[in-house]
């Protein structure tokens, strides 16, 4: 899905609702500018409404990804789940373990690992979530010893 959906036109295709708590959900993710824990969206959604509590967060994330809207994944930055528009499966994460950036890379890379796994060992992958870890330019050019 593109961050243009219309969010409230899936969920009705869906038999679902676009209520606030959903409306408020989806806007955090679509103004954000990385991956959210569920705890930062609902921090983003309670200065709009704060009687929408954190398990309202979660269904509205976990109807969300059912319908293909959304993706979690675990970065390996710390244990949380972490919550972004879809994307194509052809991004994959690059993860920074230094400063906690998360940044994606696109290419042929993801295709190749899924026709690897059907020619190779029949098995047809349904989504592949690709998790780098190394670090960015920045934090390795700060961290690299001084020139004598």
């Amino acid at each position: 899905m593109s961050v243009a959906t219309d969010v409230g036109h899936v969920l009705r295709e869906h038999g679902y609702r676009l209520t606030s708590p959903r409306w408020l959900v989806w806007s955090a993710l679509r103004s954000a500018d990385g991956h959210l824990t569920a705890d930062a969206i609902t921090e983003q959604v309670n200065t709009a409404d704060p009687t929408i509590n954190r398990s309202s967060v979660y269904r509205s994330l976990a109807l969300f990804e059912e319908l293909d809207l959304v993706r979690s994944s675990r970065l390996g930055i710390d244990e949380s789940a972490r919550w972004e528009i879809a994307h194509p499966d052809d991004e994959f994460h690059l993860v920074c373990r230094s400063c906690g950036s998360v940044g994606h890379h696109a290419g042929e890379l993801v295709g190749r690992i899924r026709a690897h796994l059907a020619e190779d060992h029949d098995f047809v992958a349904e989504g592949i979530d690709l998790v780098v870890t190394g670090q960015c330019a920045e934090c390795a050019a700060a961290q690299a010893p001084a020139a004598p």
